[in-house]
């Protein structure tokens, strides 16, 4: 390979905040193994905002976890930000979920008995840091997501859109470059997605990269790439040309 093909590797490599390479998952139930995900292999760019879609069951879920090192493959290859989750340390995993990726979930994950703004604190205290160095950051997140009069407020006295206002709020603390989401609007009326889905464009707009579980297809279509999954393969992997 000459020069210029390996300088244009390096390029291509250090634009991706993702790549999959053969990433199979199996388990196993008594005696028998089910693959649920076939050997993945695809990239995600730097600010690329991708939706993944499928039938239920098809490992779309999974396929997040793993992307975020939240469980292990039983083989393939996964890079983020130019480090191979497959070889990290668990402590070495547990520090860059909580500094380097956001995760958004579909059933919110929020503490009822702390307040809209100490629950967007939490993972300070995990990571042994001082809330009061993140007073800037906290105000501007809350201004972000347009909660700043509800910072006192209980998940209980907030509807569903405003508890995952929250949650990505509290997925945003570190700065993270990389969002991935887990069916964020799947139990929200579709004003309340609307509304998640701008917060999420905006994010995008920032420069970060997102990638989203959805069985929406008017969600997934707001993307700007669609990556389809059956039978734990990509079946179809569609620019979108979308925002």
């Amino acid at each position: 390979m000459n020069r210029s093909a390996n300088m244009k590797n390096k390029e291509d490599t250090n634009s991706n905040s993702l790549e999959v390479y053969n990433l199979v998952k199996a388990f196993k139930v008594g005696n028998q193994k089910f693959e649920v995900l076939r050997g993945l292999t695809f990239n995600v760019k730097k600010g690329e905002f991708l939706s993944i879609m499928g039938p239920s069951g098809c490992g779309k879920s999974t396929l997040l976890y793993l992307l975020g090192g939240l469980d292990k493959p039983t083989k393939g290859t996964i890079i983020l930000n130019g480090k191979d989750l497959t070889k990290m340390k668990e402590k070495d995993k547990s520090v860059m979920r909580r500094r380097e990726i956001g995760f958004v979930f579909q059933f919110y994950n929020l503490v009822p008995n702390l307040s809209v703004e100490e629950n967007i604190l939490l993972p300070l205290l995990i990571d042994g840091k001082s809330p009061r160095k993140y007073k800037k950051s906290l105000n501007d997140i809350l201004d972000t997501i347009q909660m700043t009069d509800r910072r006192r407020h209980y998940p209980s006295q907030l509807s569903g859109g405003q508890q995952q206002r929250v949650a990505i709020a509290r997925a945003l603390l570190f700065g993270p470059e990389i969002i991935l989401a887990d069916e964020p609007t799947g139990n929200l009326d579709s004003k309340s997605a609307e509304e998640i889905m701008e917060i999420l464009h905006e994010l995008h707009q920032s420069g970060r990269t997102i990638v989203m579980v959805t069985h929406e297809h008017e969600i997934a279509e707001q993307t700007q790439r669609i990556i389809a999954i059956r039978d734990g393969l990509v079946e179809a992997d569609n620019k979108n040309g979308k925002r």
